[in-house]
């Protein structure tokens, strides 16, 4: 396909052809195809304006960014080509400082003060540009219009304030001088004030004003006034401009302080406490500063002949009413007083105002028993025949309460009675009734104690009794209220005599409890110190071993000083139990303190023939055994050193049988043992103490001997103990404690 003429895409942007191929063939065939053709845009058209010039007018006082005129160029390109651009060209500096020209839109907008008096018109060039750098210009005139553009200036000469709200009508606040720069018509110049302040402005020579009170100030409706001076030129348009000036009213004592009522209510409380506020009155003053300063007096003036000064005292500042006494209700219900406020002005204004004071009852009275009468000794009684119905009225409780209000509002209670079932009290008339029949087992002497309360917060009340005799006649009564008076006087007597008995005997029973206390505590402290004193036996109450008993004669059996330690359980002290002593009349001693057993007196012996008795052990005495029959446990022919453990530790009844029984052949044994056989040199020698005392509730120690009849478990059954010597055994006894 060739291009036989030239294209122009602004006449027809697209063309489509059909294209039809035919082969040779009979019959012919043929085939089509549609082909569209876009012409594309080239930059073959420049920019045209719209005018060859443009003018224009603008106001001298335009602002900045204010429109002039817009400027308009088209391009029949498409695209980039028929995009327009905007430019001044050979245009002044002074000229592109007032205008500005919108590159994309053509706009010519002020750029900057434009004056009159420098420059009536302007002129100036502008070329649109496209993309494709074809260009086309115009030419732009703008005129200039004269305004009037210089606004008045206001210049304050002279100002007063504040100035005194007794000003008088007239008096000048303020001298003005106002000045136009326009010529003709735009510099002349009128001068006004804001409307409705109570001033005006007058015009005394060319240019000079002065501001004078209109009207009367009142500084206490307004204090302070903002004027506004505004000057107007006589221009089309008037320019004007404005000046504000603040005037305050100096205040003048001319108000007199004014309470918010005319009339205040207080109330108190009886019973109060001197000094308590009750009230407060306010009064304000409508001056300011020190004329509004309230001072507060009461009026001089008296009630029930007494100055009222006396009941009620006022704070002078702040107008607070105290209580200078106690209010009695039941005396004074209600008083007035007049309170005075004065300002502080020259000369002070002063007011006053009435307060109403009322006293508020308070429930301190009790309930007043007027009927029936109760006198001490008094035998009355109201009688009710054993024929009265149910409902009878017995008699009625009259009480009345000095208070008022809810607080003497009455209600009547059954306190006591002789019989509940009898008789009822209406709550709030006090009658006594009958709740059911009488019946021959009522007592004829029926005592009623009925309780009579208000109804105040919190309640008071009150009781009287009521006698009432359940019969029908007078003797009947008479005798038998006449014996329970001497029955009364009897109980009285009796009462007083048991309540001094049982003081007496309460003191006795504390006394005698101080001291058995006191008893037992020594004897605790007692124990403590002499078991204390042994070292690592554990501290035993006393009460469980026995006292030590020595023989210290020189004539009996034991020539020497022995210890006899004699172990109970702790149960032994329910049975009886008696101390069997040798056979010799010697003398027993007790050493208190356990851990010496050999007196004194005894040292005179000679010490050489004791040592030796002591230091050697002999065999035990063979003899010295317990039968078959007195052993605690199996019998065996072994001897006691070499006897094997029993089966059970023994019981606290074969313990004290094994004792008894060494006990009973002290003499016997003693008679066939010399003073070497004893074997006591180790176990019973004197430096023996405590810390030897054997376990009583599973060893047997027998006197004169160191066989011991051993009732432990700690080895199996059916195996022969190791034979050890007596001081091992014991010791091994006191490990296993």
């Amino acid at each position: 396909m060739i291009l036989q003429t030239s294209l122009d895409r602004e006449k027809q942007d697209e063309l489509s052809l059909i294209l039809t191929a035919f082969d040779g063939g009979s019959p012919q065939r043929s085939g089509t195809v549609i082909i569209n053709i876009i012409v594309l845009d080239a930059n073959d058209n420049a920019p045209v304006f719209s005018q060859a010039v443009y003018k224009a007018e603008v106001f001298e006082n335009a602002l900045k960014g204010d429109i002039i005129l817009t400027v308009t160029a088209t391009d029949v390109d498409k695209g980039s080509y028929g995009y327009v651009t905007y430019s001044f060209t050979h245009v002044a500096e002074r000229v592109g400082e007032l205008f500005d020209l919108n590159p994309n839109n053509g706009e010519i907008t002020v750029a900057g003060d434009i004056d009159y008096e420098k420059a009536k018109l302007y002129q100036m060039n502008v070329q649109a540009k496209d993309h494709g750098g074809l260009t086309d210009s115009t030419k732009i005139m703008i005129a200039i219009i004269d305004v009037n553009d210089n606004v008045p200036i206001i210049t304050i000469m002279s100002f007063s304030s504040p100035i005194p709200e007794d000003s008088k009508p007239g008096t000048a606040v303020a001298m003005v001088n106002v000045q136009d720069l326009d010529s003709g018509n735009n510099g002349k110049v009128t001068c006004v004030i804001n409307k409705h302040i109570p001033f005006e402005i007058k015009s005394s020579l060319t240019n000079y004003y002065s501001l004078v009170t209109e009207n009367i100030l009142d500084s206490e409706k307004i204090s302070e006034y903002n004027i506004t001076i505004i000057a107007i030129d006589e221009g089309s348009p008037p320019l004007s401009s404005s000046q504000n000036i603040t005037l305050k009213i100096s205040d003048v004592n001319d108000n007199a302080p004014t309470f918010n009522h005319a009339l205040y209510t207080a109330h108190v409380s009886e019973n109060n406490s001197p000094g308590v506020s009750i009230f407060s009155v306010q009064a304000r003053d409508a001056d300011s500063n020190q004329n509004a300063l309230i001072v507060y007096f009461l009026e001089e003036d008296t009630f029930n002949g007494t100055p009222v000064s006396s009941y009620i005292s006022i704070n002078s500042d702040s107008g607070i009413l105290y209580a200078v006494r106690s209010f009695d209700y039941e005396q004074i219900r209600e008083f007035q007083i007049h309170v005075k406020a004065q300002d502080g002005g020259s000369p002070p204004l002063s007011s006053n105002v009435t307060v109403n004071i009322f006293v508020q009852d308070k429930n301190d009275n009790a309930p007043q028993i007027l009927y029936p009468v109760q006198t001490e000794g008094s035998l009355v009684a109201e009688m009710v025949p054993r024929s009265a119905d149910v409902g009878y009225l017995v008699t009625k409780v009259v009480a009345v309460d000095a208070d008022s209000g809810q607080n003497a509002w009455l209600s009547y209670k059954l306190h006591k009675a002789t019989d509940w079932t009898l008789f009822e009290v209406g709550l709030q008339n006090g009658e006594i009734r009958t709740l059911r029949q009488v019946v021959d087992k009522d007592a004829m002497k029926q005592r009623l104690v009925v309780l009579v309360e208000d109804n105040g917060q919190p309640s008071s009340s009150a009781t009287v009794n009521v006698n009432v005799a359940v019969a029908d006649s007078f003797p009947e009564v008479l005798s038998e209220f006449s014996d329970s008076a001497q029955d009364k006087d009897y109980n009285e007597n009796l009462t007083f005599y048991l309540v001094v008995s049982l003081a007496t005997v309460s003191f006795l029973f504390i006394v005698s409890i101080i001291i058995i206390l006191s008893l037992k505590f020594c004897n605790w402290r007692q124990s403590r110190l002499f078991y204390k004193s042994n070292g690592n036996l554990p501290v035993i109450p006393s009460s469980y071993y026995p006292p030590q008993y020595a023989d210290v004669g020189g004539n009996g059996t034991l020539r020497h000083v022995y210890n006899y330690e004699v172990c109970l359980t702790t149960d032994s002290g329910k049975s009886e139990f008696r101390y069997i002593r040798p056979g010799s009349q010697s003398l027993v001693c007790v050493d208190p303190s356990g851990t010496e057993t050999m007196l004194h007196s005894q040292k005179e012996k000679n010490v050489t023939q004791d040592t030796d008795i002591y230091t050697q052990q002999k065999p035990a005495n063979t003899e010295w055994r317990f039968s078959q029959g007195q052993r605690p446990g199996p019998s065996g022919s072994q001897r006691p050193e070499e006897a094997g453990p029993w089966p059970n530790p023994p019981t606290e009844a074969e313990q004290l049988q094994a004792l008894m029984a060494a006990a009973n052949e002290v003499s016997a044994a003693t008679a066939t043992l010399d003073a070497g056989t004893m074997g006591l040199s180790t176990r019973y020698s004197p430096q023996f103490t405590l810390q030897h005392v054997p376990d009583y509730r599973q060893n047997v120690y027998i006197p004169g001997s160191t066989s011991t009849l051993t009732g432990t478990n700690s080895q199996p059954e059916g195996k022969n103990p190791q034979p050890s010597s007596g001081n091992k055994k014991k010791s091994g006894k006191k490990e296993k404690k």
